[in-house]
């Protein structure tokens, strides 16, 4: 996880990246599809000089998963949340249905809560496996989602969905500043 000090247009931003870990732990590794795409949105948001909280990278995608407890899980990913600037959760699909993310659904549910903007990485249109609630969740909570095609063909998509995302924010830190 960066520092995020290198002044690029995600500068002083928290950026929590989230996505499945448990059920993208296959027999033979994390799922590579999965871990390009969060692997790629980290790289991304710290090239452009956001600060990243990442379980993915604290765990070394499911490689020290087990050395964790739910306990320990749960107040490090809720303090990352109540930290964080934006939420992007990276949300695979495998077969036309949605990978199971408890996780993220849950951290899902925080970001909308506390008011967090979230960017959201999965294939669009949803699948018909997605639930009402995650379709919905753009009605009730400031969501953007991006088609994960598209954020392959051109990561710059996140950064200009991140810098839409906290703009207002951005603002008032200017003004006060200023």
């Amino acid at each position: 996880m960066s520092n995020g000090s290198s002044g690029g247009p995600l500068s002083g931003l928290d950026i929590f990246v989230g996505g499945p870990i448990q059920h993208a732990i296959l027999p033979g590794g994390f799922a590579a599809h999965l871990r390009t795409s969060i692997s790629t949105a980290i790289d991304h948001i710290e090239e452009d000089g956001g600060n990243v909280f990442s379980a993915h990278v604290v765990e070394r995608f499911g490689a020290d998963t087990a050395s964790f407890t739910p306990d320990q899980v749960s107040v490090r990913d809720f303090r990352w949340m109540k930290k964080c600037d934006v939420f992007v959760p990276v949300l695979p699909v495998t077969a036309d249905v949605l990978l199971r993310t408890d996780g993220t659904h849950v951290e899902l549910g925080w970001a909308t809560a506390l008011g967090r903007p979230i960017v959201m990485i999965t294939r669009q249109p949803f699948v018909e496996s997605a639930s009402h609630l995650l379709k919905g969740l753009p009605r009730v909570g400031a969501v953007q989602i991006i088609d994960v095609d598209e954020f392959h063909a051109n990561p710059r998509l996140l950064t200009d969905a991140l810098l839409s995302a906290t703009e207002r924010q951005r603002e008032a830190i200017a003004a006060s500043v200023g």
